[in-house]
């Protein structure tokens, strides 16, 4: 997940975004209002907060923190580092579900994989190992999801950490291809530009999705004309990233955890950035970072995005709203809640718990017992 600015978010500006797509999403503006669903599984909490676990607190700190989390609202906290049993016990101490929030394909600080299995990482249609070539900068290591060897590793991988009775359900996180186009505004920065989906930034073409493809379609993908511009080509990256989501949850489904992930805004741009057909995975809730600013839109953007996501859900899981703090004042926090509460999101994901101040807290609590009347 990319949440610092200036960070690669693999976003688009929204002129070229929208051209680039031909307008798909620019029927939502017009879109009819969406009922709220029920909340699918009453077991898991309406609103979350994203916790970076790996800060030097004390059990006492960790449990004020989550205290007034709870006091506000928060429900569920999804924490990276949370191998920390103090950070479990202080979210169960204080009545706040504990879930794992672990990166998925990307993997590059996965030792013994990097270690043993090298050939597993992805390949950009320009031959080169996002191992030792990563595209933009240091730690975009992936894995290759078609690979059934990938899949059956990370399925083991969480279910480990599901296993652990400390932990109430896992939450995904990069689970996707890497980023195909940057913002607009980083262009400059890396020294590209990017008005096509420029081969070194262009994944998966390694060996075994080239035959994967071949034995399926007769065509080998780099011997397409335009292999962006192939619609069996895109869906059979779309497919792969799904069927790593699938082998996932089946094992930690197996163990009676839940299964959350972090997702990109929007299906239409998460499709078409970075490979991801979110609204197809076999998940217990979905948390689209609609980080407007990322984006360079307002607010009302975080509506339009939202409706969209759930529109495409149907009411099969709930769909609970990012948003990105440092972005919102206590003001702007309140009317972010309020808009996504009005497009039918079941509740929201808060990044990330550190950056919320003492103003912020002050308004949470009645924007979402206002929303939601929780």
């Amino acid at each position: 997940m990319n949440r610092e600015r200036g960070s690669k978010t693999g976003v688009w500006d929204r002129r070229t975004f929208l051209e680039r797509t031909s307008g798909a999403i620019g029927g939502l503006l017009t879109l009819p209002a969406v009922s709220l669903p029920p909340f699918a599984d009453p077991s898991l909490p309406r609103h979350w907060a994203w916790v970076h676990g790996g800060r030097e607190r004390t059990g006492e700190e960790w449990r004020e923190r989550f205290r007034v989390a709870r006091r506000a609202g928060i429900g569920g906290v999804l924490v990276a580092g949370g191998e920390n049993p103090l950070l479990a016990d202080a979210a169960g101490t204080t009545g706040l579900a504990f879930h794992r929030w672990i990166w998925t394909l990307n993997r590059g600080g996965d030792r013994w994989v990097v270690e043993h299995h090298p050939e597993w990482f992805s390949v950009s249609r320009r031959g080169d190992s996002s191992l030792t070539d990563p595209p933009y900068v240091g730690y975009y290591q992936w894995l290759c999801p078609t690979r059934p060897e990938v899949r059956e590793y990370l399925a083991g991988a969480f279910a480990a950490v599901a296993a652990d009775p400390l932990v109430a359900g896992v939450h995904l996180d990069y689970v996707r291809h890497p980023d195909v186009i940057l913002p607009v505004g980083l262009w400059e920065k890396y020294g590209l530009v990017q008005e096509t989906e420029l081969p070194e930034y262009d994944f998966c073409y390694c060996e075994v999705c080239r035959r994967t493809f071949q034995k399926r379609t007769g065509i080998d993908p780099l011997g397409l004309p335009d292999p962006p511009a192939d619609e069996r080509w895109r869906r059979f990256r779309w497919e792969g990233v799904t069927r790593v989501v699938e082998a996932i949850a089946t094992a930690v489904h197996a163990l009676g955890k839940p299964v959350t992930a972090a997702v990109f805004p929007t299906p239409t741009i998460a499709r078409r950035l970075v490979r991801q057909a979110w609204e197809d995975w076999p998940l217990d809730g979905v948390m689209p970072m609609l980080y407007h600013r990322f984006y360079e839109e307002e607010i009302e953007w975080i509506g339009r995005s939202a409706r969209e996501g759930v529109q495409a859900l149907s009411g099969r899981r709930p769909l609970q709203a990012g948003l990105y703090v440092p972005d919102l004042d206590p003001s702007g926090l309140e009317e972010a809640v309020r808009t996504a509460r009005s497009a039918g999101a079941a509740g929201v994901a808060l990044f990330e718990l550190d950056a919320l101040r003492p103003a912020h807290w002050e308004r949470l609590g009645s924007a979402l017992s206002g929303a939601w009347g929780d």
